[in-house]
């Protein structure tokens, strides 16, 4: 390698590895906003949301190497004439082919480089992005009751809080409204006021209410003769909610392993000739079944359409 080859790789070598990562963050970026109302709200811890963005950010490496390829080549080349640089390469007899032949190959490096890592880590990254950004956005909100508005995101319950005050712990004037899956009568508890906060384990939301009534029906909904209405009323009274379901779970990824955006070249390959196979014995399948047994290209002439039906 000359010196003439090592000042434009060097002079290259810089602008490129900026302007990929100026490029790549700015799609990271894009692809924030884009699923900004997914991200938002859900009680994400930090480890999920930069496990998401890494795994995004290799996927987007394709998109970023040519842009960052055509800016550092630019500015390259920009640098090199501003200093006359490129006066004095052409003043020595150098043709313009010469000089950009290392940054040839060092592109044609790249562009291996690049189609390696889209068949062996992509299909990987996609994988694991695709997996979790499906676990994120079917996850629930994180559990957020406001006053004034009924919320009704745990199964069985609508709950309505008319005041809360700035400890985001003390509610006043708290309705719960109860109908477990499985129950015919509906539940309904009043108290004046009362505090929540979550269990030890964080597994359950424990409302500890104060002078209230609980109100039950007993009997059949279609009749109203037999039935009891019970009232029971309390100082205190403790309710919990199982906040299982707002835990985010992850899902098994074999269940995304077939997407075509997970395999690499090999395994496209065996997946279209695995169609392939369908479709033949699907074909023979029709023509076994069907075109011999119903023939209808025999007549082909339309002619009988046009006439009059009896």
């Amino acid at each position: 390698m000359k010196k003439l080859d090592k000042l434009i790789i060097k002079t290259f070598v810089g602008p490129f590895i900026a302007t990929f990562f100026v490029t790549l963050f700015v799609l990271i970026m894009q692809f924030v906003w884009k699923y900004i109302d997914d991200l938002v709200g859900k009680g994400l811890d930090t480890p999920v949301i930069m496990e998401l963005l890494i795994y995004t950010s290799a996927s987007l490496v394709p998109l970023a190497l040519p842009l960052a390829v055509l800016l550092s080549s630019i500015m390259t080349f920009g640098n090199l004439g501003e200093s006359f640089e490129l006066v004095a390469i052409k003043s020595a007899g150098i043709s313009l082919l010469r000089f950009i032949r290392p940054l040839l190959f060092f592109s044609i490096g790249i562009g291996i480089s690049a189609f390696l890592f889209a068949n062996y880590i992509i299909p990987i990254a996609n994988l694991r992005a695709k997996s979790l950004l499906y676990d994120i956005t079917n996850s629930k909100p994180a559990f957020n009751i406001k006053q004034g508005v009924f919320y009704g995101d745990i199964p069985g319950y609508t709950i309505k809080v008319a005041k809360k005050e700035a400890d985001n712990k003390t509610i006043h004037q708290v309705m719960i409204y109860e109908n477990p899956p499985g129950e015919k009568n509906p539940r309904i508890i009043l108290a004046e006021k009362g505090t929540m906060e979550l269990s030890a384990d964080k597994r359950y939301l424990l409302f500890t209410l104060y002078n209230g009534w609980r109100y039950e029906e007993r009997g059949t909904m279609r009749t109203q003769q037999g039935n009891e209405m019970i009232r029971l009323g309390f100082k205190k009274y403790v309710k919990p909610f199982d906040l299982q379901s707002f835990a985010f779970d992850r899902l098994p990824m074999d269940l995304f392993a077939s997407n075509q955006q997970m395999l690499n070249v090999r395994q496209l390959d065996y997946g279209i000739d695995s169609l392939r196979r369908i479709d033949s014995s699907l074909i023979r399948t029709v023509n076994s079944y069907v075109t011999s047994r119903y023939p209808f290209y025999k007549w082909k002439d339309t002619g009988w359409v046009t006439k009059a039906v009896p």
